[in-house]
């Protein structure tokens, strides 16, 4: 599967931002999918996942309620609308598929978009 993330920027505290991860090259209705993060000098963490047929959704604490993931699989996309952000969110965010069409492993990455959120 490859990932191309887009709908990264500059925006400021409180605004919002809609990220999208088109995929191709599999079948892309049978992978979990999912955002995470990465700040400089911090471990990439995860944000939110959705499942195969978008049944099951979790999000990081630190996002819920802000946070919104969702995919389309006719289009073989996935997206995360983000409100509310804070320069906390700050960070490189990269769409991941999984391993099983819930979560496990994560066995393709995207390329990362960043996102800049100035108090």
């Amino acid at each position: 599967v490859q990932l191309q993330a887009s709908g990264g920027g500059l925006v400021q505290a409180g605004g919002s931002l809609r990220l999208s991860c088109a995929a191709s090259g599999r079948t892309f209705s049978n992978y979990g999918m999912g955002w995470f993060r990465q700040s400089p000098g911090k471990e990439r963490m995860f944000v939110a996942r959705i499942s195969s047929k978008g049944g099951i959704i979790t999000y990081a604490d630190s996002v819920k309620g802000r946070f919104t993931i969702s995919r389309d699989n006719a289009k073989n996309t996935v997206d995360l609308q983000m409100n509310s952000l804070k320069p906390g969110d700050t960070a490189v965010y990269y769409c991941a598929a999984y391993r099983t069409a819930i979560a496990g492993p994560v066995d393709y990455w995207g390329q990362g978009t960043q996102v800049t959120v100035s108090s």
